[in-house]
């Protein structure tokens, strides 16, 4: 099985969020990146037994986005 796993930084809670359309129950936060990474992977077979998902195994695609605001003051 292939989930893709969306991690994007939200500023107002200065937190890092993973979401997948693959797995809709998947919804984690951390405030390392890396450390969202291991609890994406962590918790994946309790994520896929709430999806009634049985594999073996399973790939996953990770893809990130971080967006900031810098103020330019001339």
């Amino acid at each position: 099985m292939n989930v893709r796993v969306k991690l994007f930084w939200d500023s107002d809670a200065a937190v890092w969020v993973a979401t997948s359309e693959d797995l809709p129950s998947m919804t984690l936060e951390s405030g390392s990146f890396d450390a969202l990474i291991e609890r994406v992977k962590y918790t994946l077979p309790e994520l896929l037994e709430l999806s009634d998902i049985k594999t073996d195994y399973c790939d996953l695609s990770f893809i990130s986005e971080r967006r900031d605001r810098v103020l330019i003051s001339g």
